[in-house]
């Protein structure tokens, strides 16, 4: 059962989004300062123009009309030039935070623990760094420097206002309380809104994910009608929250049209009742109308970018939420004392009250062969990942020369303990950055020396640009035996003292297997290993075979002496041995 990674706080993400911006804090004034120069710059438009229409009424000669015209011109010629350097310094100033930030989250994501990103799941994690990164993207882009602008321009334009004279704000306090109350209310809803949108998107990609992956499985299962079930029940979730949130717009925009528009029709009427009692001139009342209907661009720019400060700061929310877990204990600074690995007391669960190791106690001496055995769900592919450092304990210690595993740090608890299973990825780039990617800047000669191991230099320089030949996604195909071969290069390198077999071939044709069990003889040889042996074969030549059931070790020893003793071992040997190998024996623990 996946669980969605945390969500921080409103509060931790506001304080973040300011220490954010509190970072460049001369890049910030230079915006701000650009920002209210051009609002200036058009303030004086309306109040000229507001002069001019008196002159006409008056009589003035031609040439100060003339003059005033040409003032006009020249402010917004002023206005066009002061935008345009506001804009390039909104623009670099969002990409300069987006960057920080994208470097952040990247940071977290790679510092997540591997049991964190597995309960997790791949659907949610994958939201994050794609959907909200680019819903965050857009906020820093374009949401928060027009939101700025605007706030700027009604507070500059509000002054003039106030400047031309008092009685003209009058009418902005009927929309005000419209204002307020409609966002207010807006405000309460959107972020827990969001918040679900964002959520039941997560599980749509889940799901998506998981069917396209085990594509194969829902084929052979026949399980084709369910997985289109969890798809559709997973639209209709992001279906419901979409709508949510669409109603909460469809409720608010209306209510701010009205608080805005209804001032200006009202500053019309107030002030042409105003004009005819001769309380106000009509260069006054001209400059004031303007002013008003300048309120509305930027009142229409903060109501459109308002939302997607909400999108943002959601997505800010769920990015920031990636290390919300608690973290393993602080990483130690002295290094293990040898490498004997030992369990003592080891208990674990997926989720709480419901173990699925019990009490297991076990002791790996340096070069050691440990084969682990026993049916499916008896626990062997999650000791062999506890052994690896991917699950923490729940309870008991694992040690590696004495040194708490969890207490290493992810760089050093690879070069003591490495995980090899089924899985394996090759990364965009050449072939030589795949291999090397342990411990870049490693010689040519070790990379070399790595594949020559494994036994993959031979088609590795017969490839079009040999080691600098890019793989990965569209590049360079390698077939699935090859980047098996890749990953086992990888660990050559990192020359890891203890190794965690999880069947690192069973998914590959017998003729690949074969080649690749060689590949992997030179990489495990001197080495401890423990192999989850979801077939028998691989436990015969083991020093010591462990038969896990029910989350214990119930049988310790070697192969002759356990088939002698009668027991478990013994029956699975014979089953196995008489080629009816129990069903429960599959390929994946």
């Amino acid at each position: 059962m996946t669980r969605l990674l945390p969500v921080a706080s409103a509060v931790q993400a506001r304080r973040y989004a300011r220490d954010l911006i509190r970072r460049y804090p001369a890049m910030f004034r230079a915006t701000v300062a650009l920002h209210a120069a051009a609002a200036l710059a058009g303030l004086a438009g309306p109040r000229l123009l507001g002069d001019m229409v008196q002159g006409i009424h008056d009589g003035v000669p031609l040439d100060r009309l003339d003059r005033l015209a040409l003032m006009i011109g020249g402010f917004v010629l002023a206005q066009s030039v002061l935008i345009r350097f506001a804009h390039l310094a909104s623009a670099r100033l969002g990409e300069r935070v987006l960057a920080r930030l994208r470097e952040e989250f990247v940071t977290r994501v790679l510092g997540l623990p591997l049991s964190t990103v597995e309960a997790a799941g791949s659907g949610d994690l994958l939201t994050r760094t794609t959907r909200d990164v680019d819903a965050l993207s857009k906020c820093v882009r374009f949401a928060v420097p027009e939101t700025l602008i605007a706030l700027i321009t009604l507070l500059l334009v509000v002054a003039a206002l106030l400047l031309v004279s008092p009685v003209f704000a009058v009418p902005l306090l009927i929309g005000v309380p419209i204002m307020t109350v409609g966002t207010r209310w807006y405000l309460r809803h959107a972020p827990r809104g969001y918040l679900r949108q964002n959520a039941a998107y997560s599980d749509v990609t889940e799901g998506l994910t998981e069917t396209v992956e085990g594509a194969r499985t829902v084929e052979a299962m026949r399980r084709q009608l369910q997985r289109a079930g969890r798809t559709d029940a997973d639209l209709r979730r992001s279906w419901r929250a979409e709508r949510y949130t669409l109603r909460l717009r469809t409720v608010w925009w209306p209510v701010i049209e009205i608080s805005y528009v209804l001032p200006m029709v009202l500053t019309l009427l107030a002030g042409g009742l105003l004009y005819l009692h001769d309380t106000v001139t009509l260069g006054e009342l001209t400059a004031a109308v303007v002013y008003v209907q300048q309120l509305v661009d930027p009142l229409d720019r903060l109501v459109g970018w308002l939302d997607e400060l909400e999108v943002g700061g959601a997505a800010l929310a769920r990015l920031l939420g990636v290390t919300a877990d608690p973290q393993p204990q602080p990483a130690v600074t002295t290094a293990p004392d040898g490498t004997r690995v030992e369990l003592c007391g080891v208990r674990f669960g997926y989720e709480p009250g419901r173990e699925v190791l019990h009490g297991v106690d076990l002791v790996l001496e340096p070069g050691e062969r440990l084969a682990v055995v026993g049916v499916s769900g008896a626990g062997k592919s999650t000791l062999g990942r506890l052994l690896a450092g991917v699950y923490q304990p729940t309870s008991g210690t694992i040690t590696v020369g004495g040194t708490p595993l969890a207490a290493l740090p992810p760089e050093r608890l690879r070069a003591e303990v490495a995980l090899v299973t089924q899985e394996h990825h090759v990364f965009v780039g050449t072939l030589r950055d795949n291999v090397a990617m342990v411990r870049p800047g490693v010689h040519e000669g070790e990379v070399r020396a790595a594949l020559t191991a494994v036994q993959a230099l031979h088609w590795a320089d017969a490839l079009p640009d040999g080691l600098d030949t890019v793989v990965g996604a569209g590049g360079h195909p390698l077939s699935p035996a090859q980047a098996q071969q890749v990953a086992l290069a990888r660990l050559v390198i990192a020359d890891p003292h203890t190794l965690v077999l999880d069947e690192a071939t069973a998914m590959l044709d017998p003729r690949a297997a074969r080649d690749l069990e060689r590949s992997l003889a030179a990489v495990v040889s001197g080495r401890t290993v423990v192999a989850i042996a979801h077939r028998l074969f691989s436990a015969h030549d083991a020093d010591r075979v462990a038969v896990v059931e029910d989350g214990r070790i119930t049988e310790l020893g070697p192969h002759d002496e356990l088939v002698a003793a009668g027991g478990a071992y013994a029956a699975l040997w014979r089953s196995w041995q008489g080629g009816t190998e129990p069903a429960e024996m599959s390929e994946h623990a």
